[in-house]
């Protein structure tokens, strides 16, 4: 999980990289778009693997709650 995150990090340190290198609000537009696809592939991603380690230690029920949890921060990061 730790590594996504790093990977993340540095996918939004680049493009912030290459904002500023291109110095135009119209391609660093373009740029920003295209992190909005890393966002939630990482975010599914990363909490896939923590429910995955943990789903020894954890209830059916509290599964469920945790899938609808997420579900609920999907459907609100990608419903426009």
């Amino acid at each position: 999980m730790a590594l996504l995150r790093i990977l993340s990090g540095s996918i939004e340190l680049t493009a912030a990289l290459v904002m500023l290198k291109l110095n135009d609000v119209t391609k660093a537009l373009s740029v920003n778009a295209m992190l909005a696809l890393v966002g939630p592939l990482i975010l599914i991603s990363t909490t896939t693997i923590g429910l995955v380690g943990m789903s020894d230690k954890l209830s059916p029920v509290k599964l469920v709650w945790i899938g609808a949890g997420v579900a609920c921060l999907l459907i609100g990061i990608l419903k426009k």
